[in-house]
């Protein structure tokens, strides 16, 4: 068996999006640790990202290659030079992405065609692989970048369309037949469920549903232990075929792992932990919404003003203002910088998350509910504000906050496409929100619960845990197929 399993190759296409890739990137260096022969699909410009990271590998380079596509931008509309989503001016161009990373399909087949790999693990935003790769009898798995609770949620709201009720966009209605009560408006769903008939949001999601039942399965990075009630109903009950493998950020287990997934850091790790050992045990609070949020100048000045009113420690990760030409010192408070002296640790730009997180110091994270960083804060034991934006992180905020019980809403409303669209949080809700989940009985029975996930998460990775487990699963489930079909 072990001579078969290292002749095992799969190739992966993550979405060209920082938070597809960087969990892809995990995905592969977790099969290569198997013995398995492992392909990244890429772009010239993401590609940097990809090698800076594997060069840190070296007993897995070998096992990990990339195969390196022109992306067509200019001819799909694009500005010449956009690779990745971060790279867009605007949300409104993911459209004209979508296309330009389906002009793909042509080399991609032809790769698929010349090294006929065992398995093609594709995003979920890739919804014609899976008719790529059945045109060479290859299986194709989805990763969605997202974790069980979600994919239950979409399924049935797809499936029993309970949002059709309400008369009103912020009229409350219950969603059906899930393991728990989950209560959402019309207002956090993503377009596909609110817009009437046929639009670019609903033709991309009905071709990524239809996508997802032709193909061999979905792999969750995710844990069992963390919402097994969900992954139970997304196997059993819908009759969907997965299997956990995470959380694949813990494959990163020393600082320069830790430090060189994505972009370059925005500032130096040893700055960074310096000033972190200089705070006390879970007194400093993370605050970051991801690669692509930037919220507008006054939202950043009532996040400042919050800030500064709380007293608290910060580490605060300003990844830019979505109204142009603004600077940092336009939108914060006259005497921040002053004031808030020793106290805030600013960072403009790319942040190393999973360092910062799994430091003693942080003892609370503010976040947009993006799943990597929801499952980087439970990895880390850290107790979370949520404040989703768009794409599934309304449905993620329910897991953390009400069937985990590990963290406090902000008060977010509404799902928009841009943060600078959405409803301003003042000040006030923030500071209280940050207090909340720093102080009382009630912050420390969520730090005891998030503890508790931490360990679990950590156990589920280790050999013979359940993520180990159903990788190994999956590789022997593959390794059969290879040989049923070469026979």
């Amino acid at each position: 068996m072990g001579a078969e399993l290292r002749q095992l190759h799969v190739v992966f296409f993550p979405f060209l999006a920082y938070g597809h890739m960087i969990p892809t990137l995990d995905i592969a260096r977790l099969f290569a640790s198997r013995g398995v022969r492992t392909t990244i699909v890429t772009t010239p410009v993401n590609a940097q990202t990809f090698l800076k990271s594997i060069l840190n590998m070296p007993k897995l380079r070998p096992s990990i290659t990339l195969e390196v596509f022109p992306f067509p931008a200019k001819d799909a509309g694009l500005p010449d030079g956009v690779e990745n989503l971060e790279q867009a001016v605007s949300l409104d161009m993911f459209g004209q992405f979508i296309e330009a990373t389906e002009r793909l399909r042509h080399p991609l087949e032809l790769l698929l065609e010349s090294c006929h790999p065992d398995c093609f693990v594709a995003d979920m935003f890739l919804p014609w692989a899976t008719d790529a790769a059945a045109k060479f009898n290859i299986p194709r798995l989805i990763f969605h970048g997202t974790g069980f609770f979600s994919l239950c949620v979409s399924d049935v709201l797809r499936l029993y369309e309970p949002h059709l009720t309400p008369f009103s966009d912020d009229e409350p209605f219950s969603l059906p037949y899930l393991p728990h009560e989950v209560i959402l408006t019309r207002m956090q769903l993503p377009p596909e469920y609110r817009e009437s008939g046929e639009t670019d949001s609903t033709r991309l999601f009905n071709r990524v549903k239809e996508s997802e039942d032709k193909s061999y399965g979905v792999i969750v990075n995710s844990f069992y232990e963390l919402e097994s009630a969900y992954a139970d109903y997304y196997k059993k009950v819908l009759g969907r075929r997965a299997w956990h493998i995470g959380p694949v950020s813990l494959c990163n287990g020393n600082m320069e792992e830790k430090t060189q997934r994505g972009k370059e850091a925005a500032v130096d790790e040893h700055t960074c932990l310096e000033w972190l050992n200089s705070n006390k045990a879970n007194s400093v609070v993370y605050i970051c919404f991801g690669s692509t949020v930037k919220f507008s100048a006054a939202q950043l000045h009532e996040i400042a003003s919050a800030l500064d009113a709380s007293g608290q420690r910060f580490v605060w990760v300003v990844g830019g203002c979505s109204d142009n030409g603004i600077e940092h010192h336009q939108w914060m408070p006259q005497g921040f910088g002053k004031r808030t002296a020793g106290k805030v640790l600013i960072i403009k730009g790319w942040a190393p998350q999973v360092l910062i997180l799994g430091h003693e110091a942080v003892g609370a994270f503010v976040t947009h509910c993006g799943w990597n960083s929801i499952l980087e804060g439970v990895s880390a034991g850290v107790p979370m504000v949520t404040w989703p934006v768009f794409a599934e992180q309304f449905f993620n905020e329910k897991l953390v906050t009400e069937v985990l019980a590990i963290g406090l809403p902000v008060g977010a409303k509404k799902w928009t496409e841009t943060a600078s669209g959405s409803a301003i949080v003042n000040r006030e809700a923030i500071e209280k929100a940050v207090k909340r989940i720093l102080e009382g009985e009630e912050a420390k029975e969520m730090r005891n619960r998030v503890k508790q996930l931490k360990e679990m998460a950590w156990r589920a990775v280790e050999k013979g845990g359940s993520s180990y487990s159903d990788l190994s699963v999956l590789i022997e489930e593959l390794s059969s197929y290879h040989l049923l079909r070469s026979k």
